[in-house]
C-alpha cells in the first residue's frame, strides 16, 4: 500500500537512521541495571507480598543487597547464594529472611552456572505460566471474529470494582479495549502498591490483584459478547518492569510503554528509565503484550501542524528500540493522533495525510490512534463534531487501535452515558465507511500527498540530527514537544547501578535465549 508515493529510500534511510540512535542507547543500557529490574527480578522468582508495615517484600530485598551488598551483581547472585549457604528453598529463605533469621548478603557468592541452576526451578514456574497466557490468548482470540479496527475506551473511577462495572458496561456497548487509567502520580512511585485498592486519584492503581480482577471480568463478558476483550494498563514510570512482569502473569494485552514519554512528561530520569524499557519491552516480548508509545502526547505541547515531523521521528526511534527487545512488529503500537486545531482550512486532509502516511510507514503495526483532546473545549457540540472526523480518519486510513474520543473531555470525567455515545458514534462511521478505504486514492502532487512527503523529509532531517547529537543530548535540547530534560536530573537517578563483570540477572538470560531461538515467540 503506498497511495501516497512516499520515498522507499527515504523511509529505510529514517529506519537506519534510528537503528543507529537506539544502538548507541543500548549501548549504555546493557552496561547497568536498576533497583525496578532487579525487583522484577525478584517478583519472576515467585517473591511477592509486604511485609507487617505494607512495604512491598521485593524492594527489602532489592534495598538490602543495595546496601550491603554489590547490586552490580544483581540479586540473581545473591538469592542463589543465600540458598546455597542456608540450605533453605527460596519461600522458606524469605519467610526467614522477614523474620529476621538470615541474612541475604555475607555468603560466598556463586558463579553464573550455580545460580542459573539454583533458582531455574522458581523461574521457570513463572515463565511457564506466562507462556501459558500467551497461547490462552492466541486461542481466545482465534476463536471470536477478528476488527482491523479496534475500539478503546477508558475507565478512570479509582476503585477497580466500579472499573469492573464501567469495563463491563463499554464492552457490552460495543468496546473492544479496555483501558484502566492509572492513579495520579503513581508512574512518580519507586514501589507498586500490594493488593486490591478502591481510593486512586483521576484514575486506579497499578497492581496485579487489579489487574487479576479486570482480566477475569473481561472474560466472562466476552464469552456473552462473543468478542475478545483486551485489557491495558500503564508500564511507563519508575516501575516499568515490575508492571510488564504483573501484568504478564494476569494476561493483560496491552501496555502503555514508553521512555520518552516518562521522560518528556513525567520528569523521569532519562539513564534510568532508558535501562527500564528494554527489560520491560524484553517481557513484553516474551509475553506477547503489544507496547504503546506515547508520541500523540508531543501535539499537546508542540503545534500539530508545525510538529508533526518530530512525532513520525520517534516513531521511527521507538520501532527501533523495541526491536533491540525482540519486540515483533504486530506487537508495535506506535502513537499518533488527530490534534491539529480544526479552525485551521483544510485541517482535516492534512490530519488525512499524516494518519495515512503513519499507516503506510509501519504496515504491520497495530498503530494507537488517539483523539483530539488539545482543541476540545466545554462546547459538547463541537466536541462530537471533531470526534466524528476523527472516527472518520481512523477508518478512511485503517488505523488498528482506534482510541475513542469523548464530548465531554474538557468538562469532567466521562459518564457511561458519554462513554455509549462515543461507542455509537464509532460504530456508525464504522459501519458507513466500511469499505471506503479501498475505493479512494490520493491526487498525485496535492495537498494530502505534498504534506506526507514534507513531513517525512522533515523527520528524516531531523533524525539524522539526533544521530550526531545522540538522543540524550538531544533530550537535554528540548527537541521532542519542546520540553527539555537533564542527563542527571529528574526522578529515579539514583536507582542506577553499574553492572560488575559478574553480573547475572536469570530472568534477561532465559527470555532473551528463547526469543533467539523460538521465533513462535517474536
Amino acid at each position: 500500500m503506498n497511495k501516497l508515493n512516499l520515498d522507499p529510500k527515504r523511509i529505510e534511510n529514517c529506519r537506519q537512521t534510528a537503528n543507529k540512535i537506539a544502538k548507541n542507547i543500548h549501548d549504555f543500557i546493557h552496561q547497568h541495571t536498576t533497583v525496578t529490574i532487579e525487583r522484577t527480578v525478584c517478583r519472576l522468582l515467585g517473591i511477592d507480598g509486604v511485609d507487617k508495615f505494607d512495604v512491598p517484600i521485593v524492594n527489602l530485598i532489592v534495598d538490602d543487597i543495595k546496601t550491603n551488598g554489590d547490586l552490580g551483581l544483581g540479586v540473581s547472585t545473591y538469592l542463589s547464594s543465600a540458598i546455597k549457604a542456608t540450605g533453605l528453598g527460596l519461600p522458606k529463605l524469605i519467610e526467614n529472611y522477614l523474620e529476621g533469621k538470615v541474612n541475604l548478603t555475607g555468603y560466598p557468592l556463586l558463579s553464573k552456572n550455580d545460580t542459573i541452576s539454583i533458582l531455574y526451578p522458581y523461574y521457570n514456574k513463572k515463565l511457564t505460566k506466562i507462556k501459558n497466557n500467551r497461547n490462552i490468548r492466541t486461542k481466545l482470540k482465534g476463536e471470536y471474529p477478528n476488527k482491523e479496527t479496534q475500539i478503546y475506551v477508558i475507565v478512570a473511577t479509582g476503585n477497580i470494582y466500579e472499573d469492573v462495572v464501567q469495563a463491563k458496561a463499554a464492552a457490552k456497548a460495543g468496546a473492544d479495549i479496555i483501558a484502566v487509567i492509572r492513579s495520579t502520580g503513581q508512574s512518580l512511585l519507586d514501589y507498586v502498591p500490594f493488593g486490591i485498592t478502591t481510593e486512586g486519584f483521576g484514575g486506579t492503581y497499578a497492581t496485579q490483584a487489579n489487574f487479576k480482577l479486570m482480566r477475569e471480568a473481561l472474560d466472562e463478558v466476552a464469552k456473552t459478547e462473543n468478542r475478545y476483550i483486551s485489557l491495558v494498563n500503564y508500564a511507563s514510570g519508575l516501575c516499568m518492569p515490575e508492571i510488564a512482569a504483573m501484568a504478564a502473569l494476569e494476561r493483560l494485552d496491552i501496555l502503555l510503554n514508553d521512555s520518552l514519554y516518562g521522560i518528556i512528561f513525567r520528569d523521569i530520569n532519562m539513564q534510568r528509565t532508558f535501562i527500564d524499557q528494554y527489560f520491560s519491552r524484553l517481557i513484553n516480548a516474551y509475553a506477547g503484550i503489544i507496547i504503546n508509545t506515547g508520541e500523540d502526547n508531543y501535539l499537546t505541547t508542540s503545534d500539530a501542524v508545525e510538529e508533526a515531523h518530530t512525532v513520525l521521528a520517534s516513531q521511527f526511534i521507538n520501532e527501533a528500540f523495541a526491536k533491540e527487545a525482540y519486540l515483533d512488529e504486530s506487537l508495535m503500537g506506535l502513537g499518533h493522533a488527530f490534534e491539529i486545531d480544526p479552525l485551521i482550512k483544510d485541517s482535516f486532509l492534512l490530519e488525512l495525510a499524516q494518519a495515512q502516511m503513519a499507516r503506510e510507514i509501519f504496515p504491520n503495526a497495530p498503530l494507537k490512534y488517539m483523539p483530539p483532546t488539545k482543541h476540545i473545549t466545554g462546547n459538547i457540540f463541537r466536541a462530537y463534531q471533531q470526534n466524528t472526523m476523527f472516527n472518520m480518519i481512523t477508518n478512511i486510513t485503517g488505523q488498528s487501535i482506534h482510541l475513542l474520543g469523548m464530548m465531554t473531555e474538557a468538562i469532567h470525567t466521562p459518564f457511561m452515558s458519554d462513554r455509549y455515545l462515543a461507542i455509537e458514534n464509532a460504530k456508525l462511521v464504522q459501519n458507513a465507511l466500511a469499505s471506503f478505504k479501498d475505493e479512494i486514492s490520493f491526487k498525485p502532487g496535492g495537498l494530502i500527498e505534498t504534506r506526507a512527503k514534507t513531513v517525512l523529509e522533515n523527520a528524516e532531517a531531523l533524525l539524522t540530527e539526533v544521530h550526531k547529537n545522540g538522543l540524550f543530548k538531544t533530550l537535554e535540547m528540548g527537541v521532542f514537544a519542546g520540553v527539555k530534560r537533564p542527563y542527571t536530573g529528574g526522578k529515579g537517578l539514583d536507582g542506577v547501578v553499574t553492572k560488575k563483570k559478574e553480573y547475572i540477572n536469570v530472568i534477561a538470560l532465559a527470555m532473551e535465549g528463547e526469543l533467539n531461538e523460538d521465533q513462535t515467540l517474536r
